[in-house]
């Protein structure tokens, strides 16, 4: 691009035939400008010739010297090399027609013909005064004369000689186009193309096209290195697993006496949790599967903070990758939650009062129609009027689940057999729209004074509270439509709350529980009537997440008690129970019983099932059938004669 390709033009095209093609280019634009400068120049000079002639003196001879020394000085611009040179010319000995050269170029010698020099006399004369200023090109170039009767013919012959060419600047272009300082626009020789019958779409075209295959180049470079910066990480991901080992004994010893950082300690569980996840692949020879898992449950208890008990009880239950989730779910506070009492408002309208005080919240979840969360308050939300009127209660999420698994019906008789703070019996009165009968009974007499408080605050007045020890029902009282028992617990599902439960469980405080349950729950079944037209039914509840003290509990009673079964819990969520742990079977039908957990439900780890009561009589291992005192049966059945 630039060069002057011989049989084609040399000189820049008509002007008139530019603007007909509608060609609006910068050569053009600055062609016209210096057209004008000259034709302004011209003016100038016949008005100064006019004085002139008029005074006596020719302005030619005054002008000439000077015009030489600006000649001399005068850069003159290679189009090859877009290097500058000095013409130094010397003054011709004919004073009379003083001229310089205009924009001399010197032809390379690397060139195997002489192209032919083409000077048009209608070409513009390019002098310093006249130069643009926007620097389209190099530097300006001089002129001897601003007579009107100069031309540029004397200076032929001497171009001729010297194998030099005098052409418009628009095509001194270098070879290379990237190099070029018309900022892309082709020179007059290039777009004079026989070839191309419309010029201007013909480099519009060009010019995309070159774009088009530099941007192609570019998006494939880069798609390139991307491949290899992959392709490095997964190398760099590969070899580390490849090389990770476990401490050895000596380094296990040391660190019980300078622990690791935590940060160090983290990074070893993640990638022991990558290991086992794809055990057969990143295993070390010479570690076992169980020798991962020890280590991982040390690191575990000094990150998380669990005794090594408690740690493996939660190891059993869940895999790897899942009991991070449920130990890192255990350190975030679980959301504020409150239950609208409907004996005195609606959530509508409670929620409005709430945000008209301020407070942020939202419903809890479709599953709940009472439940709202809040996410922020200006004042405690235990202190509102809308509180101190009994129109809400605090209440966690998870608590709602064992009342609504009940659903108490109006006119029933209840027993909810641990009952304080209040939170389950109060809403067992409200969606029994305070009729029928509520036994409120806690062990506890201190935790007695919360339930009753609660049960004035929010206008209860069908519940009596009583004080006795859950394994004396029905003995005290029987024949109940349904039962709720949450019985106590480890605490293992509401950690969130209380962090002591980390470190102060054993093996003993489990078997204790258990025991306590089974207890429980046996007392619990007997309590209700299996006669009952619309209930016989038995909830139990705890927060606990263990085996021992939920699936394990109610697969004793279903053995205790075959005239109970295992009926649907009408929740709509919530994981399957376990029909089997760890070599342990399990009744088939404990599939039916929900598990709750935090990391997967945002709610406090719960349990519960739900029991239907089939006869009120039970037939023990002397195949004998006992009715349990007060349990609402009409009749008692002494022993049965069993013929041998």
């Amino acid at each position: 691009m630039g060069r002057i390709s011989r049989n084609k033009q040399a000189g820049p095209l008509p002007l008139e035939k530019e603007m007909v093609t509608g060609k609006v280019t910068k050569a053009l634009h600055d062609q016209l400008k210096h057209e004008n400068t000259r034709s302004r120049k011209q003016k100038e000079a016949a008005q100064k010739q006019k004085k002139a002639t008029s005074s006596g003196r020719t302005p030619a001879a005054a002008a000439a010297k000077p015009a030489v020394a600006a000649a001399a000085a005068a850069p003159a611009f290679n189009g090859r090399n877009g290097k500058r040179t000095i013409a130094a010319e010397k003054p011709s000995a004919d004073t009379k027609n003083k001229r310089t050269k205009v924009a001399v170029v010197q032809k390379p010698e690397s060139e195997e013909e002489e192209e032919e020099d083409i000077v048009s006399d209608d070409a513009p004369d390019y002098t310093a005064e006249g130069a643009p200023e926007d620097g389209w090109d190099n530097a300006p170039l001089a002129s001897a004369s601003e007579n009107e009767d100069d031309s540029m013919g004397e200076f032929d012959e001497d171009d001729d000689e010297e194998g030099v060419s005098q052409m418009p600047l628009s095509l001194l272009d270098s070879d290379d186009e990237e190099d070029s300082d018309m900022g892309g626009i082709e020179s007059y020789d290039e777009m004079d193309s026989d070839e191309d019958l419309d010029e201007e779409a013909a480099v519009t075209f060009r010019d995309m096209e070159k774009r088009s295959r530099k941007l192609d180049a570019m998006r494939k470079e880069d798609e390139e290195m991307a491949d290899i910066e992959a392709t490095a990480a997964e190398d760099v991901v590969e070899g580390e697993r490849e090389i990770f080992m476990l401490p050895s004994a000596k380094q296990v010893e040391a660190e019980k006496e300078a622990p690791l950082d935590l940060s160090q300690v983290q990074l070893r569980i993640q990638e022991i949790i990558r290991v086992l996840n794809n055990f057969s692949e990143l295993r070390a020879p010479d570690s076992s599967r169980n020798d991962y898992m020890e280590q991982l449950q040390r690191d575990m208890c000094f990150y998380y903070g669990y005794n090594e008990f408690l740690m493996d009880k939660l190891l059993q239950l869940f895999t790897v990758s899942e009991a991070v989730e449920f130990f890192e779910a255990n350190e975030v506070a679980r959301p504020v939650t409150i239950r609208t009492n409907t004996l005195k408002t609606r959530r509508r309208d409670l929620a409005q009062a709430l945000i008209n005080r301020g407070v942020n919240l939202d419903p809890i979840g479709k599953w709940t129609k009472v439940g709202l969360t809040i996410f922020d308050s200006p004042v405690p939300i235990g202190a509102t009027p809308e509180y101190m009127a009994g129109h809400y209660m605090i209440q966690a999420a998870s608590s709602f689940l064992p009342v609504m698994s009940l659903a108490p019906q109006e006119n029933e008789k209840v027993l909810d057999m641990s009952a304080a703070p209040g939170g389950k019996t109060t809403y067992c009165s409200a969606l029994m729209k305070n009729t029928g009968l509520v036994v409120a009974n806690d062990a506890n007499k201190e935790r007695e004074k919360a339930l009753v408080a609660n049960i004035h605050r929010l206008g209860i007045s069908n519940t009596i509270v009583c004080n006795y020890d859950g394994r004396e029902f029905p003995k005290v009282m029987g024949g109940f439509d349904r039962v709720l028992l949450d019985a106590p617990c480890s605490g293992t599902g509401v950690i969130s709350k209380d962090a002591s439960v980390k470190v102060n469980k054993s093996q003993d405080d489990i078997n204790m529980l258990t025991h306590l349950q089974k207890e429980l729950i046996l007392s619990a079944i007997d309590s209700a009537n299996a006669d009952s037209a619309t209930g016989g039914y038995i909830v139990y509840s705890t927060c606990s997440v263990t085996i021992d003290e939920d699936e394990a509990v109610v697969n004793y009673a279903l053995s205790k008690r075959p005239n109970v079964k295992l009926v649907s819990t009408g929740l709509d969520f919530g994981a399957k129970g376990f029909t089997s742990f760890r070599g342990q079977s399990f009744h088939s039908s404990l599939n039916l019983t929900r598990r709750f957990y935090p990391h997967a439900h945002n709610m406090d780890g719960f349990f519960v099932a739900k029991f239907k009561k089939l006869s009120n009589k039970i037939q023990n291992a002397e195949n004998q059938f006992v009715v349990p005192t007060g349990s609402g049966a009409k009749t008692k059945q002494k022993k049965k004669s069993v013929s041998k």
